[in-house]
């Protein structure tokens, strides 16, 4: 904070706060913001009614309950006084963001991921570990996928999705965070709302999941086939697999960012699909399913120690088909790991 001449970080809804005080905020319409001055102990100031919910440890933070007829903005005010400088959490409603304003006309404001994001993206030994079981709860769910065990043909989209969503909590998840399933066309969606087409034989199912367990995310990406592909998909599915697994082997520590996007690029651009991908090649992942590092060209950003992310490159032709892969990897000093297990190769299951 003092490197970034920030004199109080004030920190509400996203991962931010559970990262620092292990309590969640719900998405209400009542303030719970977190005050951590550069100079003085935090404060936690939440409704009394949320604050049984707070396991509050006195040593790291204060907690400041306030009633239904107090003005928390006015108390969150109090407590920043005169410092100037103050980081806001990116995802705090704008309401409060106004009044804080308002209430703090001397202050300057930013976001607060300029100071908390690079902590957040290298994780820890145990956070790595926790992204590895939240990995092998999706792995197993995945490989029930792409062996045939989840039933496809004549199911609509949103049946299937819900479906993935049952067996992610019936592994282990406190909470699924989305189950994308796109299948024909609507495989060429990256982000498809599953809806109710029904899943026909011969063609692809593009199923990109995952949720929260034990506070860690997990996502996986598999690409199934109902019948026998035809040749000219197979090539198609074959260029995006060597991509990936290009993208995988040069997520090494020290590399930029953008150049482990240029290589999944690259080759699939040498194979004749550039124009058909879309997005970047993979997001950083940890408690919030997309957050830093980002592999996408213009992030110079080396990769670190602890470093955790998706790569997950595609291929989308509009209106005909698609396909994506996609692991979560980590970065070592011993170089990329990929903690996700299940084969890579098109699944073909009976139509």
């Amino acid at each position: 904070m003092g490197e970034l001449g920030v004199d109080a970080l004030l920190l509400s809804l996203g991962a931010d706060l559970p990262w620092l005080t292990g309590y969640e905020a719900m998405p209400l319409e009542r303030l719970t913001m977190l005050v951590l001055p550069s100079d003085a102990r935090p404060t936690l100031v939440v409704p009394r009614l949320e604050a049984p919910r707070v396991e509050h440890d006195e040593e790291l933070f204060a907690l400041l309950p306030w009633d239904e007829t107090d003005d928390p903005v006015r108390l969150v005010a109090d407590l920043v006084g005169s410092r100037a400088s103050l980081s806001v959490s990116d995802r705090t409603w704008a309401t409060f963001v106004l009044d804080l304003q308002d209430s703090l006309p001397a202050a300057r404001f930013s976001v607060a991921s300029r100071v908390t994001a690079p902590l957040r993206a290298v994780k820890d030994d145990e956070e790595v570990a926790a992204l590895r079981r939240a990995a092998a709860a999706a792995d197993r769910v995945a490989t029930q996928l792409v062996s045939g065990d989840i039933a496809l043909v004549g199911r609509t989209e949103a049946d299937v999705s819900r479906d993935i969503g049952r067996r992610l909590v019936a592994e282990g998840h406190q909470r699924v965070n989305f189950a994308i399933v796109g299948s024909g066309p609507n495989s060429a969606s990256p982000h498809h709302g599953a809806g109710g087409r029904v899943i026909a034989a011969g063609e692809p199912v593009v199923c990109d999941f995952g949720g929260t367990f034990d506070s860690y995310c997990s996502d996986i990406t598999r690409t199934v086939f109902t019948g026998a592909p035809p040749p000219e998909y197979r090539d198609l599915y074959s260029v995006l697999e060597a991509a990936q697994a290009a993208a995988v082997d040069a997520a090494t520590v020290g590399t930029p960012c953008e150049d482990v996007d240029a290589v999944a690029r690259r080759l699939i651009d040498d194979g004749g699909y550039g124009p058909h991908f879309i997005h970047r090649t993979g997001h950083g992942i940890g408690l919030e399913e997309h957050e830093d590092p980002y592999l996408v060209g213009g992030n110079c950003e080396p990769l670190a120690p602890g470093h955790a992310f998706s790569v997950e490159p595609g291929i989308y032709l509009e209106g005909r088909w698609g396909a994506r892969l996609e692991d979560i990897v980590v970065a070592t000093a011993a170089g990329p790991e990929a903690i996700n297990g299940v084969d890579h190769g098109l699944a073909v299951v009976e139509a």
